[in-house]
């Protein structure tokens, strides 16, 4: 999922996590390519990537030209699309910092703009080019599809409830569906859609910006491609920060189950926040209060959907809506419709997105279920779904539920990376203290992991998405300092609300 995703109950990749199910490399370290003294041709973006009553476009897009399969360098060759907010301050430019949204399946293109929109500070715009990338498979860079159709009721990077053995039922066999026509729609790029190769396409990016280093910022699965990059070229970046972290390089099933700790951990907040707005929301005078009306809603829409919109989308808005304090006030307005409107027969919220979110869909697919190698007994997830269910009731049953990765039948072509902690100390990692998605316990994982070459910076807040997407000064101000100055933290640190 994306790190600027919004409450909408239908959506796309969103953000991944986990610990390997089979063994990784013993090093993860590859070659990096030289730097190229060609020039880019740089020309207009594609329509859509910037709005065009905001005024003159701001950006430039140019091709960059990645093997299909690195095993034959020289084979097919896929041209990904990157586009450029260059520096206007030469004398301040040290470089280009490559940028990643989450995901796996989210377009790049338009991020330097939104960060930009979001008051990243001008120092760090003056200090860089900040290059964006719709990687491989996604928007403009050689686009997959599963063939997602309205027929499909699927939902997406996160299963749905699993409030019932029923129910449970129902998402095996959508999944399995989902798996056989991701396979009947593969024209054999799917297989190579996958994190390890992504990072190599960043190094080829970088190459051909002509840079000797790369630096990067990554947000959600961009942690993932960034621990990737980082392991598998660090003579060859600079500075590296992870904001977001999802714990390794790479989504697995225990990553995904952490998804119902994270909601867990960050639902206070907005408990808190509404319980003190009850003359207005009327769901509570107090958090525990405003716990028992999600169950209450939830309930009632497992049995009588209302305007399209079941217990198991209810939850899932619910979840979305965690990732940005400034959602609250329209989930709470929605709570309240969803509890006093009389059930009706709208279509689902859900299928109508699979048509829309199709090329998203698939990139979340094929990079999960290609990265490493899921269980495939069904009882697997039906055993975790009774345990989730009561361990973290909010939504251990979504997290929990079983994935196409389940039925996956896409061959996987090498194992998924591992975290190189020797190297350069040039990793910052950033992580809220409560985050729906990527809890805190993620970016201790993924510091650990790297040991000596990372620094992490904690940050007492709530949401998904720190530097340019939180409101803290103190983090904000660490982090452009690295990336502007170089100065990372002596020791990991902790910024205060």
């Amino acid at each position: 999922m994306r790190s600027r995703l919004t409450p909408a109950l239908a959506v796309t990749g969103l953000l991944i996590a986990g610990c390997s199910s089979m063994p990784a490399h013993d090093s993860a370290r590859e070659s990096p390519q030289p730097a190229s003294h060609a020039t880019l041709a740089w020309s207009a973006c594609p329509d859509g990537v910037e709005n065009p009553d905001a005024g003159p476009p701001r950006l430039r897009c140019a091709t960059v030209p990645v093997p299909l399969d690195y095993r034959d360098p020289d084979g097919q060759q896929l041209d990904l699309t990157i586009s450029r907010l260059a520096s206007t301050k030469p004398e301040a430019r040290r470089g280009s910092l490559m940028l990643n949204p989450g995901g796996p399946g989210g377009s790049g293109l338009d991020q330097p703009i939104f960060l930009a929109q979001r008051g990243i500070p001008q120092e760090l715009q003056d200090s860089y080019d900040l290059i964006g990338i719709d990687t491989r498979g996604i928007g403009h860079s050689s686009p997959i599809s599963c063939g997602f159709t309205s027929d499909v009721a699927y939902y997406g990077a996160v299963p749905p409830y699993a409030y019932d053995e029923r129910a449970f039922e129902e998402q095996s066999a959508t999944a399995h569906t989902v798996a056989e026509r991701c396979a009947a729609n593969d024209d054999g790029r799917m297989r190579h859609v996958t994190t390890a190769n992504m990072a190599r396409d960043l190094d080829r990016i970088r190459a051909a910006l002509g840079e000797e280093k790369g630096n990067y910022l990554g947000y959600s699965y961009g942690t993932a491609l960034g621990a990737a990059y980082a392991s598998m070229f660090p003579d060859a970046t600079d500075r590296i920060v992870l904001d977001s972290n999802i714990g390794d390089t790479h989504l697995d099933r225990d990553g995904m189950r952490r998804y119902a700790l994270g909601m867990e951990e960050t639902f206070p907040d907005f408990a808190n926040w509404v319980a003190a707005r009850d003359a207005r929301y009327g769901l509570g005078n107090t958090p525990a209060a405003v716990r028992e009306s999600y169950f209450r809603i939830a309930g009632k829409l497992d049995r009588d959907p209302v305007d399209g919109v079941d217990g198991r989308a209810f939850r899932l808005g619910t979840f979305v809506s965690l990732y940005n304090p400034a959602s609250y006030g329209a989930t709470a307005d929605s709570w309240r419709t969803m509890r006093d409107r009389e059930p009706n027969d709208a279509p689902s919220a859900i299928t109508q997105a699979a048509r829309q979110m199709d090329n998203n869909w698939s990139v979340f697919l094929a990079v999960t279920c290609n990265d490493v190698k899921w269980p495939t007994d069904p009882d697997t997830y039906r055993r975790a779904v009774e345990a989730d269910r009561q361990k973290y009731p909010l939504f251990g049953a979504a997290a929990a539920n079983i994935m196409p990765c389940a039925f996956w039948q896409i061959d996987q072509t090498e194992p998924p990376v591992a975290v190189d902690d020797e190297g350069p100390t040039n990793v910052l990692v950033v992580q809220h203290q409560r985050d729906p998605v990527t809890p805190h316990h993620n970016g201790v994982q993924i510091d650990d992991a790297f040991g000596g070459r990372s620094t992490l910076l904690s940050v007492d807040g709530s949401g998904h998405g720190v530097y340019g997407l939180g409101k803290n000064p103190c983090a904000q101000d660490v982090i452009t300092d690295y990336l502007v100055d170089g100065t990372m933290p002596e020791h990991d640190r902790t910024c205060p609300a």
